[in-house]
């Protein structure tokens, strides 16, 4: 195949170009770390034939791709392992109904977890939904594998999930980029209640069909171009995904024999080529992150074929259980296992002291202020604050310490109507974003009005989707693809679900929040206070603040209590760094000495 010069990609812009080049014609999905730039990189790449979106959540984007793969199109769903879960409903029908145009399903694994709840293995989900999953070891793998995942999905009729890790998400590698693209036109819907209605019976035929598929799909991927098996002796390594890379680093310098297999798709199992690697095998070390699922699959293929081979891992704990692999401890597993020379310890100079820097938010985040304004409401009265996912998780950071429960997304509002049935005494306040309200809160808020319970919602809206990058959302006004769309009100959605005490403010005024959640405290039933102002990355300074150092006292209440990396301590008095200054003035509105002023103000 002709291709064009090398280009260095992300391996989530490689995975995006990969999709463009395999003529993907809709892409949908939910922003979330490390998935995010695959959907950026096609609404910036493509040439406005392939339609793009930013859904309300997961399970959404997955139930538009299905109608386009109903009517033939190929399509793209992106998400991160934990948004996996939101889609499961659509995802386990999805597997019996099957599609007609290619649908390829990118869950992102995250690996130590870096920026996720936890450290989900999206290969379980394949076995669950009996589903081909594709695991790619570098971007250049991604991109054609990708490809690779929109033929099978159509010659076998159903969707395929995609697993890049962290590592490959986020790593850079050149790239050899097809000189022609693939061009898939839909030919578009044809109503056939039979195949796509799934009824009761139709459901139990199809289950048939999958599990009759199953030793098919293993057969076709022991030939599969990326499942690769190498050398040879008695001692053996399997492997997958980064981890791939990272044992072939660890085994430069060795000159023993070891075989090697390379699994890229871990469902269904490529037994055959796995049967090849076991042949005359004693041992094998599997090394993989996340869940022993490579070793399960080996150890359950020697018992059904009463080979005497040896199986270790993380099962019998030679391989470190959770985090991430690397080429470190990759090297110290093979130090025991083919009795490779330990590293040699490298004598280096001391680094430099380097700041702490603890999670925190941003100076001028309107977020701050919304949670010191409870803070201040809320004093001498007793009351638990349920969080949830986004930037304003770090409102648990001291010294404002407000977040006591983060679970999932959307569940701030549920988790506070739990707590209030066992304490009804207390007052249960539920934090939430703007993007997390639209993605998963409403289902959560009408719960609340339904059942008649006592909670005060707090939406945090700074009009983005800030943690992940500060995508628009339906209350923005705004599409992924930049076309203005009727900006959806939260304040009316509350309202029209039932809610008759609503009130939005801006946070940044202290006074107006504390006297506003001081009178949603004293009335009963579901209460909304909407704290609307825009997110400091997305709006310019209003005016930067100075410290007079003659009023200065140095009691040093504007860093006790509100924790603003802007303001520190030079000798006795507090000091605002001018390059961090935001101009939110809350610093200003609590200092009673009046020693906070607008910059050249004094």
């Amino acid at each position: 195949m002709i291709r064009l010069s090398k280009t260095f990609l992300m391996g989530n812009a490689a995975i995006a170009m990969g999709a463009l080049h395999a003529g993907v014609n809709l892409v949908a999905g939910y922003p979330g770390t490390p998935s995010t730039e695959i959907l950026e990189t096609v609404a910036k790449c493509n040439d406005g034939s392939v339609y793009v979106e930013w859904s309300v959540n997961e399970k959404a984007a997955l139930e538009v791709a299905a109608g386009a793969s109903y009517a033939g199109a190929r399509t793209l769903v992106t998400m991160k392992q934990v948004g996996l879960n939101v889609a499961s409903d659509p995802l386990m029908s999805l597997a019996y109904v099957g599609v007609k145009g290619g649908m390829v399903i990118v869950s992102a694994d995250d690996p130590g977890p870096i920026s996720s709840q936890t450290e989900q293995d999206t290969r379980h989900f394949a076995q669950f939904a009996k589903l081909p999953v594709f695991d790619p070891s570098t971007p250049e793998e991604a991109y054609e594998m990708i490809q690779d995942a929109f033929a099978y999905s159509e010659k076998y009729g159903t969707p395929v999930l995609f697993r890049p890790t962290t590592r490959v998400c986020h790593s850079c590698a050149d790239i050899q980029l097809h000189e022609t693209p693939t061009v898939h036109k839909p030919e578009g819907f044809v109503k056939d209640t039979m195949r796509w209605v799934i009824f009761p019976r139709t459901s139990y035929l199809n289950h048939i069909k999958l599990e009759e598929r199953t030793p098919v799909l293993s057969k076709d991927f022991s030939a599969y171009r990326f499942n690769q098996l190498t050398g040879s002796g008695k001692l053996g390594i399997v492997t997958s995904g980064i981890s791939y890379t990272y044992l072939q680093e660890a085994l430069e310098d060795y000159t023993g024999q070891v075989k090697v297999l390379k699994i890229a798709t871990a469902n269904p199992f490529p037994e055959e080529l796995a049967l090849q690697f076991l042949e005359g095998l004693e041992q094998v070390l599997a090394i993989e992150e996340l869940d022993p699922v490579l070793e399960r699959a080996l150890t359950y293929l020697c018992g059904k074929h009463h080979l005497p081979v040896q199986i270790h891992g993380k099962l019998d704990g030679m391989v470190q259980p959770a985090g991430e692999n690397s080429v470190e401890s990759v090297h110290k597993v093979l130090e025991g296992y083919l009795g490779l020379d330990a590293i040699p310890a490298v004598q280096l100079p001391e680094p430099p002291q380097m700041p702490v820097r603890p999670p925190v938010l941003c100076a001028g985040c309107p977020h701050r202020a919304s949670f010191y304004a409870v803070k201040q409401a809320m004093k001498g009265r007793k009351a638990v604050f349920s969080g949830d996912i986004g930037c304003y998780t770090l409102g648990n950071a001291m010294p404002l310490d407000m977040v006591d429960t983060c679970l999932c997304m959307g569940a701030d509002v549920t988790m506070a109507q739990g707590l209030h049935r066992i304490e009804p005494d207390t007052v249960n306040f539920s934090f939430i974003g703007d993007s997390t309200f639209f993605a998963s809160g409403m289902t959560g808020i009408v719960n609340a009005v339904y059942n008649q319970t006592d909670i005060i919602l707090m939406v945090l809206d700074n009009s983005t989707t800030a943690m992940t990058g500060h995508q628009p959302h339906p209350g923005t006004g705004m599409t992924m693809m930049h076309e203005i769309s009727p900006r959806v009100s939260i304040e009316a959605i509350l309202r029209a679900v039932g809610l008759t005490s609503v009130e939005t403010v801006d946070p940044l005024n202290l006074e107006q929040t504390i006297q506003a959640v001081r009178t949603a405290a004293d009335k009963p039933g579901v209460k909304a206070i909407i704290c609307k102002s825009p997110c400091i990355a997305v709006s310019k300074p209003a005016k930067r603040l100075q410290v007079d150092e003659s009023r200065c006292v140095g009691c040093k209440q504007c860093i006790r209590e509100l924790g603003c990396p802007a303001i520190s301590l030079k000798g006795q008095k507090a000091y605002i760094e001018p390059d961090l200054c935001f101009g939110c003035t809350i610093c200003a509105q609590i200092c009673k000495p009046g020693a906070i002023r607008e910059e050249d103000a004094q």
